[in-house]
């Protein structure tokens, strides 16, 4: 079995997804947004408030590159920020890491989770002036293609719950 990798906007459910199939497959789940905060001391929000986004993104860049370098042997599901696709180098390496899943939901729908998340709004900034709807609809535009350049699977979350999610996920990979 390969590694998973799950990628897609936030709100789509990588979290949940990742330590679900952590549980099932037992094996060990990193959250890439979570490893940033850690090796910075800070959280996502203030890296962009305090250092602005291209100094995320190389933290997210190099710390995506050593999380996969130390686990090239290992089995493990890798949840990651919903920008980590911005970068052709961090597309390449994810794609070749291991099996690379794309959650999406309908902008309606992560706006929904979005706002029922409490941690979102203080954990994760806005990224653009937009409103939080024309925001999630702009960004997936620019968006999609590289999701989709960088996945080998593609699951719909909007109507599924998260035992039927994990269950596509497994299934395709015994299947492989």
């Amino acid at each position: 079995m390969n590694s998973l990798i799950l990628i897609g906007y936030r709100g789509t459910g990588k979290t949940t997804i990742a330590r679900k199939l952590g549980e099932q497959l037992q094996i060990p789940v990193i959250d890439s947004d979570s490893e940033i905060e850690h090796r910075s001391g800070k959280s996502i929000a203030d890296i962009f408030a305090q250092n602005g986004e291209t100094v995320f993104r190389d933290l997210e860049e190099s710390t995506i590159a050593e999380l996969l370098q130390q686990n090239r042997c290992n089995q493990f599901v890798l949840s990651t920020g919903g920008g980590v696709i911005l970068r052709p180098e961090t597309r390449c390496r994810l794609r070749n890491a291991g099996h690379v899943v794309w959650l999406t939901a309908t902008p309606a729908t992560i706006f929904r989770r979005i706002q029922g998340d409490p941690a979102t709004t203080t954990l994760r900034p806005n990224l653009t002036s937009l409103t939080p709807l024309d925001e999630i609809i702009n960004l997936l535009e620019k968006r999609n293609p590289l999701y989709a350049e960088t996945a080998h699977e593609m699951i719909e979350t909007d109507f599924l719950q998260t035992d039927e999610i994990t269950n596509k996920i497994v299934a395709h990979l015994l299947s492989e």
